[in-house]
């Protein structure tokens, strides 16, 4: 169950929300559409990638949710595509010299932690997460300070600081088994930075939860009346749902899952359409494990929607393959952690990796 917030720490609640709103709606109107390169241009950046790779015995590490042309890239190129947890083991084991992670700022900081000795660049360092820049590390270790008998736990779509503040760290796929085995430790939870994935995980396993109030820009947009529609065209589809959703969408879902789980279950539902409640980003990998099936975006539009994301996420649609080049190229946008926050961060993070493993 929650507990009840003191009126300071409704207080801090409320401020907290409003500064990263402000924050968040600062970096959105700093981003403007990415112009598309002709086909030509394209394919004179794929090859000089190719042969920085080469040279510079460098490997991608993309996200789910980066430009098809990426992913198609780092396939291309033996590097991966995946979610943030198989990106942080597949840098740490792979004998590449430079990690060029293709997604946003956080996975770049978790690649650098866990390999300190590699060097780590980005296609370009804007690339942030409604979820990192909504969880400031001063307005947390406050929220931490006021409840020293919780065990913190963060999700992985935080900076290295707020994650150097944690006792654990995990990611979509193994949330529900990680505070499953904590609740059964006896351990009361703070839980940040999502609040939807944070309730989720509180309704599948009943866990003394407080909650740090951020959401993700792009799954906070599915709306319930909008997928009510589209299933009365589509009676038939199975709807998958990421669990940073909103409760509404979370409840009428056929499967709720990380993007690998995802993924999975499109190629093992028997349904032969897929209404997708995510970045649409994942759509490159999902025809992959289901080529013969039909895979539907989920409407961002409907009552109450902003449409700040409308399916995508902004930052991660920054990176693309002329700063993917020029990062190799140029040697820019290096990822740096400063040592101390490293160290503490890495305690946290390897618990989630150890965690993992005794579960295979």
């Amino acid at each position: 169950m929650n507990t009840p917030l003191n009126q300071h720490q409704k207080n801090l609640s409320l401020s907290t929300t409003s500064k990263a709103d402000q924050i968040i709606e600062s970096h959105l109107k700093s981003i403007y559409a990415q112009p598309r390169r002709s086909t030509q241009e394209e394919g004179l950046y794929r090859n000089r990638i190719k042969q920085l790779l080469k040279d510079r015995n460098a490997v991608i590490v993309a996200h789910y949710y980066t430009d098809p042309s990426i992913q198609a890239l780092a396939e291309e190129t033996g590097g991966i595509v995946s979610d943030s947890l198989e990106m942080a083991r597949f840098g740490s084991t792979h004998q590449a010299n430079v990690l060029v992670v293709a997604g946003v700022k956080f996975m770049g900081e978790t690649a650098k932690i866990l390999t300190p000795e590699k060097k780590v660049l980005m296609p370009t360092l804007e690339a942030t997460c409604s979820l990192d820049i909504g969880c400031p590390v001063d307005d947390f270790s406050e929220f931490c300070d006021q409840n020293p008998d919780r065990t913190v736990v963060v999700y992985a779509n935080t900076s290295a600081a707020v994650k150097a503040k944690a006792h654990w760290v995990v990611t979509s796929s193994i949330a529900v088994n990680v505070i499953e085995y904590l609740d059964s430790c006896g351990k009361k939870i703070l839980w940040a930075p999502d609040k939807y994935l944070g309730s989720y995980i509180q309704k599948k396993t009943g866990a003394d939860m407080l909650m740090w109030n951020g959401s993700c820009i792009v799954h906070e947009e599915f709306k319930s009346k909008g997928i009510i529609e589209l299933k009365n065209l589509y009676p038939d589809a199975a709807l998958l749902v990421h669990p940073e959703s909103p409760e509404a969408m979370t409840d009428m879902a056929d499967f709720v899952g990380s993007t690998s789980q995802l993924i999975e279950a499109s190629k093992n539902l028997p349904n032969q359409q897929m209404i997708v409640a995510t970045d649409s980003g994942i759509f490159y990998k999902m025809q992959q494990a289901c080529p013969n099936k039909e895979l539907i975006i989920a409407p961002t539009a409907g009552e109450g929607a902003t449409c700040r994301s409308c399916g995508n996420c902004p930052w991660m649609g920054l990176n693309d393959l002329k700063n993917l080049m020029n990062s190799l190229e140029l040697n820019e946008n290096e990822i740096f952690v400063e040592k101390s926050t490293s160290i503490k961060a890495m305690s946290s993070l390897q618990r989630m990796l150890d965690f993992r493993d005794e579960q295979l």
